[in-house]
């Protein structure tokens, strides 16, 4: 050696310049681009002082601030021949190795990386040995060249001219294309001879592979066609992997379809389903379009939920709190919740409850249906049934048509992923038929318990067990749900709310609710219990409190432009202030009619939004006896007015009106708001009144509103929906009702707050309604009163009804 080479195999310091994805040999000239900040300044300081510096490979190319543990030890020691600054701050130097080294100490991290290192001496005493892995390494290497193609005979030539074997496996080392921890691994090999055993077996490993690329290159060309490019390529995948020992994706997808089945804890009949269609799959055509069909029908197959369910929180207290927290009122519903999970506790397979709330608009159905999910810690499904008219929506389509996909019920449990969630079907009245079939006869099997433990899907086409879902369905009214259907589920009437329980869900839900939507806190904005109340009955006619949270929310919009323009104010919305905030008052609130009148009776209906009173007037005219009925009539209350014209006729005498009226007196009968739709018998008795009042001359008391069905004798028959008409009377600032005798057992369901303001009166014939409702005395006469009368027995009350009418039923 000379004593140059002798002077840099001692220890030095030298800046450390850590490299990525590749390997730096001694006698190795390579170009770098260098761009982290610390191995510009390495460079620099090399540049600075002999132009030597340290090169050690990362073990991770992707770590980007290297830490010691994150380097080799052993490098090599180089000297930066050129440099150039590109543009961005990125140096490009020309380095050569010079000699092994192994880092003994980092000196320092800052600026750049500073190590101290011990250069490794190499001998060159050459040795029988070293001469014979010498030429074998010939041999292979030019073996590598002649089948690689990659490396220039001229290489090749250079290299067999080197004698010492150190350099001369550095070089080789060099041209191949290895990994990275490979080319580390011989640059580690300090001992020359271990360093060419290393590397022949290396060459030779690289010559097997090469070997095999050949065979299946050839084999390639073998199975293609000259034109078909895409095909060669695709053969040429399947080739490598058939070599490797690896699958095809094809194999691949079918062997992880095969283990999700097995790890799957099916019913044995779906593990069987499912392996016969895998097994079709497997035999397919990748390209055919059964085997997307089939291929999604596997993944719907083990996407629900066979076997997972939650566990139900059987604490009544705890769920008793939860509903209380979310609803004021509502005490059947919550005592129905309640009776269900103190079952539920003791027996271990109770079938679902099919529940139906039925009710108005806005009276917290849906919202009533999460918290009993919440209160039960159930998943939560809603599938809204409005408008639908397909049958398909709930069995789902068969495979056999194009884009076929289960039905809403299967897609919901795939949803919620649990056996037993809660399932919401809403707007279960809304749902229509065509000729594509009918949606509610498909969900007598879902709602039925004997039968939804095998429910069927025509896409799934095998049975799924429903059994142990709590179906809750949604409805305004029952009247255009099929009798089938509705015989499977139990109903629970959720009438309305009175103005004190409005007040409180205000106070205690609506307004805390709006005022976080808005951004605004409690202390900034003040609405009293009187604006409330004015609101409630000024600017919104409702059984639900919708309408009212959405005035609630136009107050606090209102509030909040105030408060924009003046952060510090605090906002105070009285009674009298109202109309600044909401305009105009839209509804008259007081009694239904201002004073009592000839020929107008108030009468109580019953809608989808609740309960509303009805104006019926009635008005004489000089004519021929005909009859007029207008307001958009159904048929069944026209036919209520012409009972209630033959019972005035029949009791004519009695009355004292002319017994041929009908031959010289036509005769109108008019209810107001003509533009919407309206029918049923509930109008009878409050028709033939306002008939009697317009013949008789009488006025009818103005403070009475009345509901019920006329028969042609002048019997009196119970009506539906008692609750809301009583709320609607209350509203209209009535003070009397009269109703049905048979409708006594309703008042049960009456507020008692509200009880307390009304008068009840429970008649069975037409003459009690006329002696309650006209004002002046009945005119007498020598009549007998009609036999039902007078064989009248006691009533419920215990009180006989005579021509002496009883005051009623105080409540």
């Amino acid at each position: 050696m000379s004593e140059e080479k002798k002077e840099r195999q001692i220890v030095q310091e030298l800046p450390l310049l850590p490299l990525r994805g590749i390997i730096v040999f001694p006698y190795m000239v390579v170009h770098l681009d260098v761009g982290r900040e610390r191995s510009v300044s390495a460079v620099e300081e090399a540049m600075a002082q002999d132009r030597l510096i340290f090169l050690a490979t990362q073990k991770e190319a992707q770590t980007d601030q290297p830490k010691e543990e994150d380097i080799y030890k052993i490098g090599t020691v180089a000297e930066v021949k050129q440099l150039l600054k590109l543009p961005g701050g990125t140096i490009r130097v020309l380095v050569e190795g010079l000699a092994r080294a192994e880092i003994e100490e980092y000196l320092a991290i800052e600026p750049y990386m500073k190590v101290q290192v011990r250069e490794h001496v190499e001998e060159e005493e050459k040795t029988a040995a070293l001469e014979a892995l010498m030429r074998s390494l010939v041999n292979q290497f030019e073996q590598y060249v002649k089948i690689s193609k990659k490396i220039p005979p001229e290489t090749f030539v250079s290299v067999v001219a080197v004698e010492d074997p150190g350099r001369f496996a550095d070089i080789i080392a060099s041209h191949l294309n290895l990994k990275t921890q490979d080319k580390q691994e011989i640059l580690e090999a300090l001992d020359i001879t271990k360093r060419l055993e290393l590397l022949s077996e290396i060459l030779a490993k690289e010559m097997e592979i090469l070997e095999l690329e050949r065979k299946i290159n050839v084999r390639v060309r073998k199975q293609m066609e000259k034109t078909q490019k895409e095909y060669y390529l695709r053969e040429q995948i399947k080739a490598i992997q058939k070599e490797l020992g690896d699958k095809d994706d094809r194999q691949a997808e079918s062997e992880e379809l095969r283990e999700k089945i097995q790890k799957a804890k099916l019913p044995k009949e779906v593990k069987e389903k499912a392996l016969r269609e895998l097994e079709r799959l497997e035999k397919m055509p990748p390209m055919v379009a059964e085997a997307t069909v089939v291929r999604n029908y596997l993944e719907w197959l083990l996407a629900l939920p066979w076997s997972k369910q939650t566990k139900d929180r059987l604490d009544v207290d705890k769920a008793e709190e939860i509903l209380n927290e979310d609803h004021f009122g509502l005490e059947k519903v919550k005592e129905r919740i309640i009776e269900y999970l103190a079952i539920r506790k003791l027996t271990q397979k109770p079938k679902g409850p099919i529940i139906c709330f039925v009710g108005p608009p806005g009276v917290g159905k849906t919202s009533l249906a999460r918290s009993i999910a919440r209160a039960l810690e159930r998943k939560f499904v809603r599938l809204s049934l409005g408008g639908v008219r397909d049958e398909a929506e709930i069995r789902g389509h068969r495979r056999t048509y194009v884009g076929a996909m289960p039905g809403r019920i299967i897609q919901g449990m795939r949803t919620s992923g649990s056996k037993n969630p809660l399932f919401l079907l809403d707007e279960i009245d809304k749902m229509t038929m065509d000729f594509r079939g009918d949606p509610a006869s498909a969900l007598l099997e879902v709602l039925d318990p004997e039968q939804n433990s095998t429910f069927s899907d025509h896409f799934i086409e095998v049975p799924f067990d429903l059994s142990k879902v709590m179906f809750l369905t949604t409805a305004n009214g029952i009247h255009s749900i099929p009798r089938p259907l509705l015989d499977r589920m139990e109903l629970i009437h959720i009438a309305g709310y009175t103005e004190e329980e409005k007040v409180r869900i205000a106070q205690d839900y609506l307004i805390p609710k709006q005022l976080k939507d808005h951004g605004l806190k409690e202390e900034q904005v003040q609405i009293s219990e009187n604006t409330l109340r004015r609101i409630i009955r000024e600017y919104t006619r409702e059984a639900g409190v919708r309408n009212l949270e959405r005035e609630v929310a136009a107050l606090c919009r209102k509030s909040a432009r105030a408060i924009v323009k003046e952060p510090e104010k605090i906002i105070s919305i009285s009674s009298g202030t109202v109309p600044t905030y909401l305009g105009i008052p839209r509804f008259r609130y007081g009694l239904a009619e201002m004073e009592s009148q000839v020929g107008v009776a108030t009468g109580l209906a019953w809608t989808e939004t609740g309960g509303d009173t009805l104006a019926i007037e009635v008005a004489l005219l000089p004519g021929k006896g005909t009859l007029s009925l207008t307001g958009k009539l159904g048929d069944v209350m026209k036919e209520s007015a012409q009972a209630g014209i033959t019972y005035v006729r029949s009791r004519a005498k009695h009355l004292n009106i002319d017994e041929k009226f009908y031959q010289n007196t036509d005769i109108h009968i008019h209810v107001p708001e003509g533009a919407i739709p309206k029918d049923g018998p509930s109008a009878g008795i409050t028709m033939a009144i306002a008939l009697t009042s317009a013949l008789t001359k009488r006025p009818i008391n103005k403070e009475v509103a009345m509901t019920g069905e006329i028969t042609l004798r002048g019997r009196v028959l119970p009506v539906g929906g008692i609750k809301e008409k009583v709320l609607a009377a209350n509203r209209a600032g009535c003070t009397k009702v009269i109703l049905p005798a048979d409708n006594k057992k309703d008042l049960e369901d009456v507020p008692a707050n509200i009880k307390k303001k009304l008068k009840f009166f429970l008649v069975e014939h037409m003459d009690q309604v006329i002696a309650e409702a006209l004002l002046d005395a009945l005119p007498t006469d020598n009549t007998e009163p009609p036999e039902s009368l007078s064989t009248q027995k006691d009533n419920e009350n215990g009180s006989a009804f005579h021509e002496e009418v009883p005051t009623g039923l105080q409540s």
